[in-house]
């Protein structure tokens, strides 16, 4: 089962440079699998808000939550002095020490671009690296 950065949604979303690579994921790993964290829905939503993208939000919500069965994963105030000490550990930023805090809370594996997540133990995959 599998964790998705936010990177790995606005690529596709945003149809940039890896887009294609993105879109072989989803078309391969069903969505059943797939989780987003509330903070990286957030980030998303700001993100396209700006960009007057207001459909591609809406048609994104509905694919993942209506036509998909993508998993929503929430981190509890508890877990935030977990943040904290990945933040220390790995200098991570906090949407990072997010992400990671609730892959190894859920037992997940981190798809990201981001390779600040290299220097941390669970590390992480791209999906071309399941493909």
């Amino acid at each position: 089962m599998y964790l998705l950065d936010t990177n790995i949604w606005l690529e596709r979303l945003l149809d940039q440079e890896r887009s294609r690579q993105v879109e072989l994921f989803f078309q391969r790993i069903p969505s059943e699998l797939l989780h987003i964290t509330d903070f990286t829905l957030h980030s998303i939503a700001i993100i396209l808000i700006r960009l007057e993208k207001i459909e591609v939000l809406e048609q994104f919500l509905l694919d993942l939550f209506s036509h998909g069965a993508v998993n929503l994963i929430r981190l509890e105030p508890v877990d935030f002095s977990h943040i904290i000490r990945i933040i220390k550990t790995y200098k991570l930023d906090f949407d990072d020490a997010y992400q990671l805090a609730a892959a190894e809370k859920q037992r997940l594996t981190l798809i990201s671009f981001d390779r600040d997540f290299d220097r941390t133990e669970i590390g992480r995959k791209t999906p071309a690296d399941l493909l």
